[in-house]
């Protein structure tokens, strides 16, 4: 038995390395936001942007990737995605503007989605099902060490070699694992040879979700109400259509033919929704509020990551032999209560009780996301995989897009989009508490969708 899963190592530890990088960048970044807005004199909106974009076109080329991958190979599109975000990002480095920089993070998401629309389909794809949630719970662990050492590392090259030595140090890691995924990786996936691509399908899918993302992000402004109501009108049509093509962008017939499937879909997409955006809400809360530097914010913040790090590989471990939604429903249900902690922070809260909000924080996503990645794999026939796995990326950054939309909208609302100073620290701790009363009420709504799946979760 040793020897028939020795095989399956080198896949795994491609897919691992790989999984570092993304969320170690994403974390990392927060602790820099500060430091680029004084770089490029951007108001609060306008940095939250470096992040929203890269959420937006990591999100809308998921699923058409995922299909490019089924045609023409998993190998191919995700060794070609990764170097793509680690040159993108390397540039990073070298902007020159504000604009320069979103620009360039938006490249970064489109590769991401080449990545992640391929990664977990070639982990199911080489795990059977007895071993898949070990698998699963190894990678998120991986994913949750980045998060943790992201603020760590971030604040430290961002407070003494500057911002742009992130994005150098992450662009020439992500080079050396691009060229180690194509000279080690010997296997091919390739799950619908010969068949067509669906570009209308693609183009109708694209702009629904940019317009649902971006419409979400401009809200209140009346723009963001057309853009949203377009969206929503793309994603009907798409729908209908998707119905009637006999070789679809994606199947959606996957969430009428499995309720568990739809069901944990919903519960990752409210779930992301809900948490995304606290590092980088409290990055800004303790390096303008309370002035701590970028490597003590990281060392604060690092406390949730650790923690989801350790339960998640557990987690993934246990959901093999018991019922993984038990574990997700009652991780959203902890979520719950961290979030309404949050909710009560003042400039002069002890750090000792924000801490401790880290803590539940991350226990609760480290209870929830291996255990649910492993039901939404599981839900599944073999031959969508990929499309499972694109699936569940899409609900992972959209969810990461709309908590950016409304920590976006919170700060608009109450500060603008002028610098935060200490003549608006009151307006910006008025967007915080509004922020974490969305994300807490949403929360609350995911556990209880979530606990549908307690009685008739089964693992294929």
């Amino acid at each position: 038995m040793k020897q028939k899963y020795s095989s399956k190592n080198p896949a795994l530890l491609i897919i691992c390395l790989a999984s570092f990088l993304v969320p170690f960048m994403g974390s990392a970044i927060n602790l820099s936001l500060p430091q680029i807005g004084k770089s490029f004199s951007m108001g609060a909106v306008f940095q939250s942007w470096i992040a929203t974009v890269y959420l937006i076109t990591a999100a809308i080329f998921q699923v058409p990737f995922a299909r490019l991958a089924d045609l023409f190979g998993r190998k191919k599109v995700f060794v070609q995605g990764l170097a793509l975000f680690s040159i993108s990002t390397f540039l990073c480095g070298l902007s020159f503007s504000g604009t320069m920089l979103i620009v360039l993070r938006a490249l970064a998401g489109m590769g991401s989605a080449m990545m992640f629309g391929t990664s977990m389909a070639i982990l199911v794809s080489t795990f059977p099902p007895a071993h898949r949630g070990k698998a699963i719970g190894i990678n998120t662990s991986v994913v949750y060490f980045a998060l943790a050492s992201g603020p760590f590392l971030g604040g430290l090259l961002t407070q003494y070699a500057g911002w742009q030595s992130l994005f150098f140090l992450v662009g020439l890691l992500g080079i050396v694992v691009a060229i180690f995924a194509a000279a080690i990786f010997k296997q091919e996936w390739i799950e619908a040879k010969g068949e067509h691509f669906d570009y209308i399908g693609s183009a109708v899918y694209a702009s629904g979700l940019f317009g649902l993302i971006f419409g979400f992000s401009r809200l209140p402004d009346i723009s963001g109400f057309i853009l949203t109501a377009a969206g929503i009108a793309c994603f009907t049509v798409f729908v209908i259509y998707e119905l009637k093509e006999k070789q679809p962008i994606f199947n959606v017939r996957i969430f009428s033919g499995s309720k568990i499937f739809g069901l944990s879909c919903l519960s990752a997409l409210i779930n992301y929704a809900c948490t995304s955006a606290i590092a980088f809400m409290l990055s800004l809360y303790l390096q303008y509020i309370r002035g701590f530097t970028p490597q003590n914010t990281g060392l604060i913040l690092i406390v949730q990551a650790c923690v989801q790090c350790a339960v998640s590989f557990y987690a993934g471990r246990l959901s093999d032999r018991l019922n993984p939604a038990t574990f997700a429903t009652s991780g959203m249900g902890i979520i719950v209560a961290g979030l309404a902690g949050l909710i009560f922070v003042t400039p002069c809260t002890s750090m000792a009780f924000i801490v401790f909000l880290l803590f539940l924080l991350g226990f609760g996503f480290g209870l929830f996301s291996s255990p649910n990645s492993n039901v939404i794999m599981s839900s599944v026939d073999k031959k969508y995989y990929g499309q499972a796995s694109a699936t569940m990326g899409t609900m992972r950054l959209t969810g990461q897009a709309f908590s950016m939309g409304i920590a976006t909208m919170a700060i608009s609302l109450s500060l603008g989009n002028r610098i935060i100073s200490p003549e608006s620290y009151g307006n910006f701790m008025k967007s915080f508490r509004i922020t974490f009363i969305i994300f807490a009420a949403l929360c609350m709504a995911g556990t209880y969708t979530s606990s549908f799946r307690l009685k008739n979760t089964r693992l294929m």
